[in-house]
């Protein structure tokens, strides 16, 4: 059962309660660059992202918050670093969130400034911790960036805005290190009732940060933690990000209005081009960006064992066989053989019949 955190508004939506989890990404172009940072946050919006991040690092960055948000229909968060002018000309620029560390951003009154503004435009803080940025006596105390001191690093950051009579908190705690991440968030989440922010910084190239990404994300969705998740890339291509936290959400049964099309891994039964079906497959539903009504579950399996035999529970799927293909209904309703070469098409039909029902 997923934790009930403290709800937390950010722009027209909302992280934490009983809120959906919602993804996160981050453009990776200088804010300054308006055409080029625009580009990736409609990019983003298409993909599905629900909140994207820029760099505010300078006045020129600033400058380009209100025109951001005027040309966007998502959520941004400003993520500022030491200078805590930014992120107060930030604020009274119309972002929706600041991303801070309170222990960079200077003295007590620095932050004092940063939060009044924030307050004045109801705008949420989240509070961002990671390996590189625990305090020198915590790391010392911990004997380095271990969960331990990642989670007293983010309490005594949250101290600093509870002390100032500011609780609209966002917390993420991340780390390299997938198991550090994990038991990071899970003390977080065992201390306070604040939503959570879940990635694994710096996960790498694609092929292995999505690994990565899927065990610590998914671990701790599994056991009802996380309000708000980025899957963080190596990559020019931003919505790989993106997919990749759909599918992490999906697997999670996090996701709504999805379609999850599962296939056998194939063996010397299957007898159809299982690989080029499977593809076909995914790539229609893409293509018609089709939105069910409910969850559906889709199987495009290489044999009738493997078909309306281990995949009986699927809403609707399809089998190879000698010459023709089996189309099959759920727990076996109905079954139809058709030509391999109408497969797909067929299928698509019965997929976007099915969108149309009710839960």
């Amino acid at each position: 059962m997923r934790k009930m955190t403290k709800k937390v508004r950010i722009g027209d939506r909302a992280i934490g309660g009983d809120s959906p989890i919602l993804i996160q990404s981050m453009t990776c172009t200088p804010t300054s660059d308006f055409e080029g940072t625009l580009g990736q946050i409609l990019e983003l919006e298409k993909a599905g992202c629900d909140i994207a991040r820029v760099t505010v690092n300078n006045m020129d960055a600033v400058r380009n918050v209100y025109r951001l948000k005027e040309n966007s229909h998502i959520p941004l968060v400003a993520d500022v670093h030491f200078d805590y002018r930014f992120a107060v000309e930030a604020a009274h620029a119309g972002i929706d969130k600041i991303r801070i560390n309170p222990g960079n951003i200077g003295n007590k009154n620095n932050v004092k400034k940063v939060v009044d503004a924030c307050r004045e435009k109801n705008i949420p803080i989240r509070i961002g911790v990671n390996s590189g940025s625990v305090e020198r006596n915590i790391l010392f105390e911990c004997k380095g960036p271990t969960a331990q001191a990642l989670y007293l690093s983010a309490m005594a950051e949250v101290r600093i805005l509870e002390e100032l009579d500011f609780n609209d908190i966002v917390i993420s705690v991340k780390s390299s290190d997938v198991h550090t991440m994990i038991e990071a968030n899970r003390l977080i989440s065992q201390a306070c009732d604040y939503p959570l922010h879940l990635g694994v910084t710096e996960a790498g190239l694609p092929e292995s940060g999505i690994v990565k990404s899927a065990i610590g994300i998914g671990s701790l969705l599994t056991d009802g933690i996380g309000d708000t998740i980025r899957v963080s890339l190596t990559t020019r291509d931003l919505k790989q990000e993106v997919i990749a936290a759909k599918k992490i959400l999906a697997a999670c049964n996090l996701l709504e209005h999805h379609i999850d099309v599962i296939s056998c891994p194939t063996c010397g039964r299957t007898q159809v081009d299982l690989v080029s079906l499977a593809s076909k497959v995914e790539e229609e539903i893409e293509k018609r960006q089709i939105r069910p009504k409910r969850n559906l579950k889709v199987a495009v399996m290489g044999c009738v064992v493997n078909g309306p035999g281990e995949a009986t529970w699927a809403d609707v799927g399809i089998a190879g066989g000698t010459k023709d293909v089996l189309l099959f209904t759920h727990e076996g309703a109905s079954f139809k053989k058709i030509p391999e070469e109408n497969a797909v098409e067929r299928l698509m039909e019965e997929i976007v019949r099915l969108s149309e029902e009710e839960s």
